[in-house]
């Protein structure tokens, strides 16, 4: 039983240990997004919508920004999945949107990215 618990504390360790790495790289990635979006408590809106609360978020929502009629009508709720999508090649994902990014094409630095965004409520304090 002991062994049990003593495993399982470790498993939980490694967890939070690979957790806070990619939260790291994910934080070191968004420095790529920084010239044109905020995130975090006190964000406002660059030349880029605030991307606080970004999870589960309409496409084209943010209020005062100035979205593009194809990113409005986009029809996408902000996951994982379509984040990961978007970000590897937004003109592709959005025709017609007002985003000029190359993209981030590696799985790996797209799903940091996103799992630093996430952790980002609507208010900017993170969950």
């Amino acid at each position: 039983m002991k062994l049990l618990l003593a495993a399982g504390g470790i498993l939980a360790a490694m967890t939070q240990a690979a957790l806070g790495q990619d939260l790291a790289a994910g934080e070191n990635s968004f420095k790529k997004c920084l010239p044109c979006h905020a995130v975090g408590e006190g964000a406002k809106n660059k030349v880029g919508p605030l991307l606080s609360g970004l999870d589960g978020r309409k496409s084209g929502t943010v209020e005062g920004f100035s979205y593009s009629e194809a990113n409005k009508n986009s029809g996408i709720v902000w996951n994982e999945e379509s984040f990961k999508e978007y970000i590897r090649d937004p003109r592709a994902k959005i025709p017609g949107t007002k985003m000029i990014f190359p993209g981030i094409k590696n799985e790996k630095e797209a799903g940091d990215l996103w799992a630093y965004l996430k952790q980002f409520g609507p208010d900017g304090t993170k969950k």
